[in-house]
């Protein structure tokens, strides 16, 4: 354990400086949702690859239609199907229109597309509200159609390359790859892509007071929520967790633990046994690890000037030097850790250049003054409106009100030299959601 009080900021830097992004490889791209693009991308095709239809209707030549109307419409002769993906287009002469079907290419000779609704779709009739499926109206493919608007050249046509030129920069390294990107990508062609891989987080609680969630609590016991709330800060992070139910106070199994869950961590993540009781045995069991298993590994268990979370851990472990957190054990505690020390890291290990949650600044709503202790930093539970640029605080300040933990959006930052805040001051927040 350090003698020396860490500040939040020295603490964070000893951690990032530690860290380093996992290494590229290639991935298909449902596999690589959520992942950082490690090169630039260009567009080997254009998008769309071809003039096409934006709507259901018939390409014909601008002159045909000039001046049509209601009371005069232009007749066409329909001399076929221009469907999606189909081949074989036919060309549009004078006095000819086809009927094109949305997103089908823009047959030859012809100039726009004029809306079904604009004509009587075939049936000599009246205007038209949607087209008859070509099995059913074969008719309604040939014979004439009766036209009652004029339309502009290029008139409800897609262009090629109107989205994408071939050769753009379609989407640049560092870019993390969402449902869209991962849409763009397929749609020009890409079915794998060079990534940095999601971190694998393994979360570990220690303690023989836990119980797993659906089963009877005996005396002195509670439920295991650490682990819980941590795998899933750990996947809206970015990361692939996996949640290791409560190890017993037992240095040994811990240890034995712990080093079972190296084979699939790229970060592992314990919570509890850090403190100063006799039965902290996280420090216990990862004190000398470094020393007795890998030169340069092991943990170094310090005391942070921040409320709540004080007592603090960070090494590595392993023939991998698997960067390891140690966090408290009170929920609050442990939560509030979480985002300061471990979601930064497994920003940093996916390589993203932002690794630290947005923040603001907000007036205080309070009726009365929040109190902090000096020479700490002190995080406390708020609910931000953007809209007023207020916070209100939720909740106390102990490290177990987890309740009002669930209900906040944001923490409130008092520095380590102020020991209050007033109604009605400025002060940071940073921003949960």
């Amino acid at each position: 354990m350090s003698s020396t009080i860490w500040s939040v900021d020295d603490h964070l830097e000893d951690i990032l400086g530690a860290i380093r992004p996992l290494d590229p490889i290639e991935l298909q791209l449902p596999d690589a949702q959520g992942c950082v693009l490690v090169e630039d991308v260009t567009a080997p095709v254009a998008l769309p690859p071809f003039d096409n239809s934006s709507m259901d209707g018939y390409a014909v030549r601008t002159a045909d239609v000039a001046g049509a109307s209601e009371k005069f419409p232009a007749v066409l002769t329909v001399i076929g199907d221009v469907p999606a993906g189909g081949g074989g287009l036919p060309t549009v002469g004078p006095g000819q229109a086809a009927r094109i079907m949305t997103g089908a290419p823009l047959p030859p000779g012809a100039e726009a597309v004029v809306p079904v609704e604009w004509t009587d779709g075939g049936t000599g009739g009246g205007a038209a509200t949607t087209m008859r499926p070509a099995g059913e109206a074969p008719e309604g493919a040939s014979g004439e159609v009766r036209v009652h608007r004029p339309a502009e050249a290029r008139a409800h046509v897609r262009a090629r390359g109107s989205d994408v030129q071939a050769g753009d920069l379609a989407l640049e390294e560092g870019t993390v790859l969402g449902p869209p990107q991962i849409g763009l990508l397929a749609a020009i062609g890409r079915g794998s892509v060079r990534v940095r891989p999601r971190p694998r987080v393994v979360v570990l609680s220690t303690g023989s007071e836990l119980v797993q969630p659906g089963e009877e609590l005996g005396e002195g016991q509670i439920y295991d929520s650490n682990s819980f709330a941590l795998c899933a800060a750990a996947r809206d992070a970015g990361a692939l967790s996996y949640r290791v139910g409560a190890v017993t106070d037992d240095a040994e199994v811990l240890r034995a633990t712990i080093e079972d869950q190296l084979i699939r961590a790229d970060l592992l993540v314990t919570t509890g046994g850090v403190s100063v009781g006799a039965y902290d045995v996280v420090k216990e069991a990862l004190a000398s690890v470094g020393d007795v298993d890998v030169p340069g590994s092991g943990i170094d268990f310090r005391k942070l000037a921040m409320q709540p979370g004080k007592p603090q851990g960070f090494g590595s472990i392993g023939p991998e030097h698997t960067p390891l957190l140690a966090l408290p054990g009170n929920p609050v505690s442990s939560y509030v850790s979480f985002e300061l020390f471990v979601r930064p890291a497994i920003r940093a290990l996916m390589g993203l250049k932002d690794v630290h949650r947005p923040k603001a600044r907000a007036l205080l709503k309070a009726d009365n003054p929040l109190t902090s202790p000096a020479g700490k930093r002190q995080f406390l539970r708020g609910v931000y409106d953007p809209e007023s640029g207020t916070v209100s605080p939720v909740g106390g300040s102990g490290s177990h009100l987890i309740a009002a933990l669930a209900h906040a959006d944001c923490l409130i930052v008092v520095p380590e030299p102020d020991t209050s805040a007033e109604p009605g001051a400025e002060v940071e927040v940073v921003l949960l959601g």
